[in-house]
């Protein structure tokens, strides 16, 4: 393992001892993108994007529309988003973060179907959100509902909600990684 690490967005953030790696979501609000970077450059981590199989319009993003795509996602319960196979190859990271927008108080279902597929067995983990109304605690519940489903033997550490320079810089200070 090299001294990179790795950060993803959409939001998802890989980050090992030696590397780093942050994953987002692409095609979401650039808040949580423009977030994500600023964690990558203060880790020295590396980016990579997480995308849905079938890329989302605008009209689909319309969280004002009952019947938008996102709306039904977010409103059924257990739902997954196809994601493209792009995943990122994890193995070499100790530490992952990820970053998400929160959407009716939990991450989006694109998160879920990424934690579903990522192997993050012996991880480091822990996740932040950007949202104007929202505290963390159902997105952290939600990420720890998933990785238990999923039987991980991860160790979790509490995410944030991140919407300012000083807020960052505090949570990055806090993060306690192998």
């Amino acid at each position: 393992m090299n001294n990179k690490h790795f950060t993803a967005y959409y939001f998802l953030t890989i980050l090992n001892s030696e590397r780093k790696l942050i994953l987002c979501p692409k095609h979401w609000y650039y808040t949580t993108k423009n977030v994500a970077q600023v964690i990558a450059n203060k880790l020295d981590a590396d980016i990579a994007e997480l995308h849905a199989k079938h890329p989302y319009t605008s009209a689909d993003l319309d969280w004002h529309d009952p019947q938008s795509r996102i709306s039904i996602e977010q409103h059924q319960h257990n739902s997954r988003v196809e994601i493209n196979d792009d995943l990122p190859d994890i193995s070499n990271y100790n530490n992952v973060i990820i970053g998400h927008p929160i959407w009716w108080g939990i991450p989006p279902c694109l998160i879920t179907t990424a934690i579903d597929k990522l192997d993050l067995n012996g991880k480091n983990l822990t996740s932040f959100a950007t949202s104007g109304g929202s505290g963390y605690k159902r997105s952290q519940a939600n990420i720890e509902r998933t990785l238990r489903k999923n039987n991980y033997n991860v160790t979790i550490t509490q995410g944030a909600v991140l919407n300012n320079q000083h807020q960052i810089e505090t949570w990055v200070k806090t993060l306690n990684f192998r």
